[in-house]
């Protein structure tokens, strides 16, 4: 077996389907978002409250469900739970579609959220890609995200101008119909744990590298939605611009910052500098805070914004792809699920307490306070980022393995040197994480179990 410098072809379908499942589900999702406040007085009951009930319950059951989902998906397997998911994203869409009143739409929006997936989705992610490409994997869903919710702030008002809201419900349903047959007819077998000891909640919980990158990308999070409470105002008064115009802003402002993000995180991975690239991504972020808050008038108010808008989706596109990546190598593969779901939970609390906290803040203080609190967040980052333990020397095998001896390659599989843990799928792909320093590939092909499949 030889090593290859790009993603084998199993990788490269693997995050290809993973990708187009993310923008299906997060199109589906955001189109609903901007919109779904202005439509109040269409459901009977309706009241402002219940209508940010309406539009904040998603993110809590997201949070309560997100644990439990990844806990599931280590002892039943990724692809089940992330079927149960979207079908019931899909459900509860045209519970929503369907309903009259504020509590069926409430209802049908704590539905969606029940499809707590994005853990187990990286845990997947984790469990297809090899340790160098895994970044770039991560890179190439949050770029996903970030075009979903460009085109979203286009297709949401047309569709919602077509049909209102009952419609945008009803195409997030078809679209998460169709993600749930890419997943089962598009997306190979991915490996699953055969031979493991049982690993205890409790013993994830107590790994302080997981706790750290939770509590960070918790903040990240709550930094996004509170400057977005503050965002859409500074452009309409800076810009001139009106709401459904703003995707002219954001959508090349995200293409750019994802220009910048892929040589940094490529950079990160062949020189081994995680920690310079963290920084950096901090610092950009915190230099974004700075710009934000000091956003005048005029051109070169509009210029100051831009920057500060461009500085900071680079800063929290290369956290957001780098933070997951990074955990899923500081834990077992025994341990993705359950710890995707803990880091998910933050990044879904963060989500739902940064909306809260943004929209005071502008109504106490105005946008400047928001953008302070950003700065302040920052530093939280920073401080939470700064004793994160390095990263592990190893590697991700893939190997192909005949169908009649999947059982036996477990114990072969362990037994080489260097060899750390094993993870083999019922078809016959097999995922083993070694130690670099004592690993002989020489040995993995006098095993003779079938083709490799890539490094």
């Amino acid at each position: 077996m030889t090593a290859v410098p790009e993603m084998s072809a199993f990788e490269r379908r693997s995050v290809l389907v993973l990708t187009l499942l993310y923008i299906f589900r997060m199109l589906g999702l955001f189109m609903v978002l901007p919109l779904l406040t202005l439509y109040g007085d269409q459901y009977e009951g309706s009241t402002p409250v219940l209508m940010g009930l309406a539009l904040g319950v998603y993110g809590l059951s997201q949070a309560l469900l997100q644990i439990p989902f990844g806990l599931c998906s280590d002892r039943w397997g990724r692809k089940p739970m992330i079927a149960l998911g979207l079908l019931l994203f899909a459900l509860g869409s045209l519970l929503a579609a369907f309903s009259e009143s504020v509590w069926g739409l409430i209802a049908g929006r704590a539905l969606q959220g029940a499809g707590a997936i994005a853990g187990v989705i990286m845990a997947l992610v984790g469990d297809v890609t090899a340790e160098r490409n895994r970044s770039k994997a991560m890179a190439s869903i949050g770029a996903a995200i970030g075009v979903a919710f460009a085109i979203s702030l286009v297709l949401g008002p047309l569709l919602a101008s077509l049909g209102g809201l009952p419609l945008l419900f009803v195409v997030t349903a078809v679209l998460a119909l169709l993600g749930l047959l890419m997943l089962q007819f598009g997306l190979p077998e991915p490996p699953k744990m055969k031979v493991t000891e049982p690993v205890s909640f409790a013993h994830v919980l107590a790994n302080v590298a997981l706790l750290r990158l939770s509590a960070a990308v918790f903040t990240l999070h709550f930094a996004l939605m509170a400057i977005f409470v503050a965002v859409p105002g500074v452009l309409l008064q800076t810009l001139s611009l009106e709401v459904t115009l703003h995707w002219q802003v954001y959508l090349p402002v995200m293409l750019l910052a994802f220009a910048f993000m892929v040589p940094a995180i490529i950079w990160a991975e062949r020189a081994k500098r995680h920690q310079w690239v963290l920084r950096g991504a901090v610092g950009a972020l915190f230099l974004a805070g700075v710009l934000l808050w000091s956003v005048g008038t005029g051109w070169a108010g509009a210029l100051v914004l831009l920057a500060g808008l461009l500085l900071f989706f680079i800063g929290f596109n290369v956290l957001e792809a780098s933070l997951p990546s990074m955990l899923t190598r500081l834990l077992s593969m025994a341990q993705r699920g359950a710890a995707s779901g803990v880091y998910s939970t933050g990044q879904f609390v963060g989500t739902f307490l940064g909306g809260l906290a943004g929209g005071a803040l502008l109504q106490l203080y105005g946008v400047s306070g928001v953008f302070i609190l950003l700065l302040l967040l920052v530093v939280l980052i920073a401080l939470v980022l700064w004793r994160l333990p390095p990263l592990p020397e190893f590697s991700t095998v893939f190997v192909d393995v005949h169908a009649d001896r999947r059982l036996a390659a477990v114990a072969q599989l362990s037994a080489l040197p260097g060899v750390l843990e094993v993870a083999i799928s019922d078809a016959g792909v097999a995922s083993v994480r070694v130690d670099e320093k004592d690993f002989q590939q020489e040995r993995l092909a006098a095993l003779q179990l079938d083709a490799a499949v890539g490094l």
